[in-house]
C-alpha cells in the first residue's frame, strides 16, 4: 500500500507518529492531524509514515510501509488460537511478539505469569522461514510471558512447550541449526535488563505480568537453569548479556540460539518504513505519541523520529506533555501540542480523539507553516 500522500503544491509535511496506546493508530493520527493541517494550508502535501518503537504497532506500521501481512493462526500466550500473522517484503519478515504473545493476547486479560509462553512467537517465525523469508526482523515489547524465550525455541525446533528449565533434546536443537542457517535475525530491543537477577527479566518485569514475590523467585530461578542448558549445549553463557532480560528473556533465546542482534526499537523501525527518504522536500516533521514524559527521553518513537531528522524543524502531538521546552529542544523537537491543550477532560480526549487531533494540525499549521510561507513571500 505504500505511504499515504494528500497531493498538493507547495509545503510538505511529513506526518511520523505512534500510535496513541488504546485511542488511536499512527494511520489515524497522521490522518486527523493532516486534515488540519490542509485545512489551514489546503496546498500542502502531507505524507503520512506510521512508526512504532519496536514493540505493539511494529506490524502495523510495516504494513502501511508497503509490507504484505500474511495471516497466521497461532498459539496465544497461555495456548489459545489466536489469529495474527506477519508481514513481509521480499525476503524480509517483521514479526511482532505482542500481537501474538503479548499482554492484549491474554484471555479476558488475566495475568498468567507462571505458565504464559512465546510459543506462539516461534510458530510467527517458523511460518516466515518455511515461506522462504531469510531476514527475521522481531519486535519483542510487550510480552505476557517470562520464560526465557523457551517457548519460542520449542517452536522453532519442532518440540512441544515446556518449562524452561528442561533440557533441549538434541534432535530438536539439530533441527533448528538446519532451519536457522543462512538466516539474519534482527530484534527491537530498548532494554539492557541481564537474563537473571535484581535486574533481571523476572525481577523487573515479572511484577507488570502478574508475578507476586515468591512467582518471581520461582521464574528467576527457571531461568537460570534455562541458562544452564543454553550455556551446556552452546558453550556460551550469555545470561548477563545488555538485553537478555527483554520481553521475558526473549532477548536472551534469539542472543544465544538464533544468533540475532539487537538494534534499538524505533531505529529499528525507521529503517524499515523508509523513513529518511520520505524527508526530501519535507518542511516540517510532526511526531507523536501518546504521552510525551521521561521515558520519551530515552529511545521512544518522538525522540528516535527527531534524531533521525537533520535541518527539518519537528515538532509533537500526544494526549498530554510532561516535559519542559528545554527538554524537548534537548531531543530536537522544537514544540509540543497535546489534546489536553485543547480539551483537559482527559476522559474525552480518550473518547474522541480525532476532532482535537485535526485542532491541532490547525495550530501547527499556523505556527509553523505559514510562518514558513511568510518567510518565503508566498503569503
Amino acid at each position: 500500500m505504500g505511504t499515504a500522500s494528500y497531493e498538493g503544491f507547495g509545503l510538505r509535511v511529513v506526518v511520523a507518529s505512534d500510535k496513541f496506546k488504546g485511542t488511536v493508530t499512527s494511520t489515524e493520527v497522521a490522518e486527523a492531524v493532516g486534515a488540519g493541517v490542509r485545512r489551514v494550508c489546503p496546498d500542502a502535501t502531507v505524507t503520512a509514515v506510521p512508526v512504532a518503537d519496536g514493540g505493539d504497532g511494529t506490524l502495523a506500521a510495516a504494513v502501511a510501509a508497503g509490507y504484505t501481512l500474511v495471516p497466521v493462526v497461532a498459539s496465544g500466550p497461555t495456548g489459545e488460537p489466536v489469529s495474527s500473522g506477519y508481514a513481509r517484503r521480499g525476503n524480509t519478515a517483521v514479526v511482532e511478539l505482542a500481537d501474538v504473545s503479548g499482554l492484549v493476547r491474554l484471555p479476558d486479560g488475566i495475568p498468567a505469569p507462571l505458565t504464559a509462553t512465546s510459543y506462539g512467537t516461534g510458530q510467527l517465525l517458523a511460518a516466515a522461514l518455511d515461506a522462504g523469508c531469510t531476514r527475521i526482523v522481531l519486535a519483542i515489547g510487550g510480552s505476557a510471558s517470562t520464560d526465557g524465550g523457551r517457548g519460542l525455541i520449542d517452536a522453532l525446533s519442532g518440540n512441544n512447550s515446556a518449562l524452561c528449565d528442561e533440557k533441549l533434546p538434541e534432535s530438536g536443537l539439530a533441527d533448528l541449526r538446519r532451519r536457522m542457517r543462512g538466516v539474519q535475525v534482527v530484534v527491537a530491543c530498548d532494554v539492557d535488563n541481564p537474563l537473571t537477577g535484581p535486574r533481571g527479566a523476572a525481577a523487573v518485569y515479572g511484577p507488570q505480568k502478574g508475578a507476586d514475590a515468591h512467582q518471581v523467585a520461582e521464574l528467576d530461578a527457571r531461568l537460570s537453569r534455562w541458562a544452564d542448558v543454553v550455556a551446556k549445549e552452546t558453550g556460551r553463557d550469555l545470561r548477563d548479556t545488555p538485553g537478555a532480560g527483554a520481553a521475558g528473556g526473549v532477548g536472551f533465546a534469539a542472543l544465544a540460539l538464533l544468533d540475532a542482534e539487537l538494534r534499538p526499537g524505533i531505529d529499528l523501525v525507521l529503517d524499515l518504513v523508509g523513513f529518511r527518504h520520505q524527508l526530501d522536500g519535507a518542511d516540517l516533521v510532526i511526531t507523536g505519541e501518546g504521552a510525551l514524559d521521561e521515558q520519551t527521553l530515552h529511545g521512544k518513537a518522538v525522540a528516535g523520529v527527531a534524531a533521525a531528522t537533520t535541518g527539518i524543524p519537528v515538532v509533537a502531538v500526544c494526549g498530554v506533555n510532561r516535559l519542559e521546552p528545554e527538554q524537548l529542544r534537548e531531543i530536537g523537537v522544537t514544540a509540543a501540542y497535546a489534546l489536553t491543550d485543547v480539551e483537559p477532560d482527559v476522559r474525552r480526549c480518550m473518547a474522541e480523539p480525532r476532532p482535537l487531533l485535526e485542532e491541532l494540525g490547525e495550530r501547527i499549521a499556523v505556527d509553523h507553516l505559514t510562518m514558513t510561507r511568510r518567510r518565503e513571500g508566498t503569503a
